[in-house]
């Protein structure tokens, strides 16, 4: 469950005109359009934060429209609605996924209840988009995804990340390979989350890594797959949760650093470093930001001045490029998207799940 994006600033839109540099060798790359998606009726299981900017955002942006919610308490639900000018509320999760009108669900509850809620959905035969992480752990994970499968209906983590206009930019970039190889990657998130309960709970899955983490995990894991050697470092407070991780993946030719924590504010800055040139993300990496890509000198010893370009991915709110992918795949009858397809989410998931081993880290029930 996501903590602080209800803070996001309404920006001008990009310009249309995305990078020549991109352009000129990939002259059919494009953007998805939010607006252009098949509309989808959404229902939202939970009231919390993320799930007051997915009510805002999706109907604002895109052609989505939410038409329920479902709380554990009614009273929350009907208040929820009532802010959001949506038309019903339920006082318990399966009246949510049981509505007729609801024909995708969107779990916003936190890391614990993420297994149990999306399982309640695809069992109802409806699509689902799960707020990261996806469950706690890959064998979780791995129960939704042969459900989703058993009953045939879409399944997909809600890394919003992955579908926003610079994060596509800067794929494409590489995809090109005018940069060469990648090298090194480094990627930090950090928030000062101090007195937030449910994150110093370990039955909640609290701690840095579910929480922030799975931001520099995921963007690393969708440029280079699968490491082959997970080694982490971390301070695990009283409670039994992490403070502060430190992971390093490894790659054939290539090494990969993502930090996190919640006990102090960082630049939550990217950087990609290439064999000839690197591509920079220097604030916010994960939500809609400017992305700057230099071409270093072709070889050592050249004092040809480095090029450079940057591109300005700010877009109002951001949600909605994620429920877009969702409203287009199932249109097409799909059962997992392209971009954030099930074996990334469970690549990440082993990777956490890893990483909490190395710790020590182990929460109840598991």
């Amino acid at each position: 469950m996501e903590t602080e994006l209800q803070d996001l600033p309404a920006v001008d839109l990009p310009s249309a005109d995305l990078p020549q540099a991109v352009l000129e060798i990939a002259p059919n790359f494009t953007i998805p359009d939010p607006m252009s998606a098949p509309a989808l009726k959404w229902g939202i299981i939970g009231t919390g934060g993320i799930a007051a900017a997915f009510a805002e955002q999706v109907p604002a942006y895109s052609t989505g429209n939410i038409v329920a919610v479902g709380s554990r308490n009614l009273t929350s639900a009907r208040a929820f609605a009532q802010r959001f000018s949506i038309d019903q509320a339920f006082g318990s999760y399966q009246e949510l996924v049981a509505c007729p009108d609801v024909e995708a669900v969107y779990v916003a509850t936190p890391h614990v209840f993420h297994h149990e809620h999306a399982l309640l959905a695809v069992r109802a035969g409806k699509p689902v988009l799960v707020e990261k992480p996806f469950t706690l752990n890959r064998r979780e994970a791995e129960e939704v995804f042969m459900e989703a499968r058993v009953h045939g209906v879409f399944a997909m983590e809600a890394m919003w990340m992955r579908f926003l206009p610079h994060q596509l930019v800067l794929r494409e970039t590489l995809r090109q390979g005018v940069l060469g190889d990648i090298v090194h990657i480094q990627a930090d998130h950090g928030q000062l989350l101090d007195g937030i309960a449910r994150l110093e709970d370990p039955h909640l899955g609290g701690g840095a890594l579910l929480d922030l983490g799975v931001y520099p995990l995921s963007f690393i894991q969708s440029l280079l797959g699968e490491p082959g050697m997970v080694d982490a470092v971390g301070m695990v407070n009283p409670n039994g949760v992490d403070d502060s991780d430190a992971v390093t993946l490894t790659y054939p030719g290539a090494l990969a650093v993502a930090t996190c924590s919640m006990r102090a504010r960082s630049a939550t800055a990217a950087s990609v470093h290439c064999r000839r040139g690197r591509i920079e993300l220097r604030d916010d990496f994960y939500r809609p930001s400017r992305i700057n890509v230099v071409y270093e000198a072709d070889f050592a010893g050249d004092t040809t001045p480095a090029q450079s370009w940057s591109w300005d991915g700010h877009v109002p709110g951001g949600l909605q490029y994620e429920a877009a992918e969702v409203a287009r795949c199932v249109n097409a009858g799909l059962s997992q998207s392209d971009v954030m397809p099930w074996d990334d989410t469970l690549g990440v998931m082993e990777i956490m799940d890893t990483v909490r081993s190395q710790l020590g880290l182990r929460y109840p029930g598991e």
